[in-house]
């Protein structure tokens, strides 16, 4: 049975993620961190973000640790890069688990494992723990070695503390922002507006109460749910600066101009990318998926730019590996290792005001000062196997490869074709029977002309 997805695991709460799935998979882990034999009673930190769900789920992993005969610290509701920045603190902690389901409507959670040193668990780990789950190999301690819990309620001050230590402070609080942020009732409420008003920002901060139904709205922020930001902002009597949107677990952020339009999340990975490596050199890393504009910036600092499939656990693993100094998706995803490495949206905005704060140019500039390129996607629903699809797919391009014009296909994740004035990716959804569908080009019909390309070879799969 495969669990893990593009990150964690995740599913509809009581249908496809249950109780007995999270003591399990709580098993699974205190198991893995015990065959590694470092430690007879390994130490793990559990967090949750607001779900209400969460704290079902959590009890329900706390126990299976604790049969486990695992220490376990509790550090309540936070932000995924809360916790994970908790762990990258302390030696003496051996892996973390993250309640959340992110992005992901209300009627789903999730399970995302962490790493001793607060980064995304390997592949390799997840399936390591995957492989225990499904064999049924955990075992409970006994009476006398059960574990034991206890509670951690500084782990968000701890996060903000560090966030505050490596920016620069005065900069920002010399500008007077004047910022709007939608938490979205996510963990994000607890920390963002907050810290916004310590860099002497003036907020108004918008669904900032702490509520799993996520009554605001859907916690993933797209602008279609970013309405009511997006009117504060309009309104000629507000003049805001700029406009910070998370989705549940805030390990992203998305951005509003002061005209009240969206930044573009690939435009502002490339931005923040340029001021970063104005600053530092060193190489970087995202995935196939984003857009030219990264590698242009890449090539005009020259520093070494690498590539991985989707998913912000192989952008982090990349990024220890090769010392990066900047990486992330073009999803909101910044991730910048002088803090810590993994997504984190509240540095991410601290990022942004810094850079806005230096230059002295307004938000609605900052599309300026990057490559121009335009970008479309689409999903198809598929009907069989994607794996079997995905291969007959490729055969078939293969075999049309001079026809269509491609000049070169990669395979780091599904198939990026590369043709003159542009490229496609055709990739298979890691948690939805989807395959995803990508072009980008200078030209705006080119655009069209490679999705037209992709969707031809897929259609006759389609649901």
């Amino acid at each position: 049975m495969a669990l893990f997805g593009t990150n964690g695991v995740r599913g509809i709460v009581n249908e496809e993620l249950t109780i007995e799935m999270s003591m399990n998979l709580a098993r699974s882990l205190a198991a893995f961190l015990q065959n590694r034999g470092k430690k007879s009673q390994p130490t793990v930190v559990i967090g949750t973000d607001t779900r209400i769900s969460g704290m079902m789920l959590k009890a329900a992993a706390v126990s299976g640790l604790l049969e486990s005969g695992i220490l376990v610290i509790d550090v309540g509701t936070v932000p995924t890069p809360s916790l994970q920045y908790y762990i990258k603190n302390r030696q003496e902690i051996d892996a973390g688990i993250v309640i959340t389901a992110s992005h992901n409507p209300r009627e789903y959670n999730g399970i995302k494992l962490i790493a001793g040193d607060g980064t995304e668990f390997s592949r390799e780990d997840e399936k390591a723990v995957e492989d225990i789950y499904n064999a049924g190999e955990f075992k409970a301690a006994a009476w006398s070695k059960t574990g034991s819990l206890c509670f951690e309620s500084n782990c968000n001050e701890e996060y903000l503390t560090g966030i505050l230590a490596i920016i620069d402070r005065k900069a920002i609080e010399k500008k007077a922002f004047k910022v709007v942020t939608d938490t979205g009732n996510g963990a994000g409420s607890l920390t963002l507006p907050d810290l916004m008003s310590r860099l002497g920002c003036k907020v108004m901060a918008l669904g900032a109460q702490p509520d799993g139904t996520f009554p605001w709205r859907n916690p993933e922020p797209l602008p279609d749910a970013l309405k009511e930001a997006v009117a504060v902002i309009r309104d000629a009597a507000t003049s805001f600066d700029l406009g910070i949107a998370q989705d549940g677990d805030a390990d992203r952020a998305v951005f509003i101009d002061e005209k009240g339009e969206f930044i573009d999340e690939e435009v502002m990975l490339a931005a923040v990318e340029k001021y970063i490596l104005h600053k530092e050199k060193g190489p970087v890393v995202t995935t196939v998926s984003t857009s030219q504009r990264f590698t242009d910036i890449a090539k005009d600092e020259e520093v070494d730019i690498y590539y991985t499939p989707v998913g912000s656990i192989d952008v982090g693993r990349k990024m220890v590996e090769v010392g990066a100094v900047y990486g992330g998706e073009g999803n909101g995803g910044i991730i910048y290792p002088r803090h810590q490495i993994c997504r984190d949206g509240a540095m991410a905005a601290v990022l942004v005001l810094e850079m806005l704060a230096h230059t002295g140019m307004k938000a609605s500039e900052i599309k300026d000062t990057v490559p121009t390129y335009f970008n479309e996607k689409t999903k198809i629903k598929i009907a069989g196997d994607l794996k079997t699809v995905m291969q007959t797919v490729s055969d078939k391009i293969k075999k049309d490869e001079k026809e269509i014009g491609c000049l070169n296909i990669e395979t780091i994740d599904g198939l990026k074709l590369w043709f003159a004035g542009g490229w496609l990716l055709i990739r298979p959804s890691g948690t939805e029977p989807i395959i995803r569908v990508t072009a980008e080009a200078k030209i705006k019909t080119d655009v069209q002309k490679y999705l037209e390309i992709g969707e031809k070879y897929l259609n006759e799969f389609a649901e």
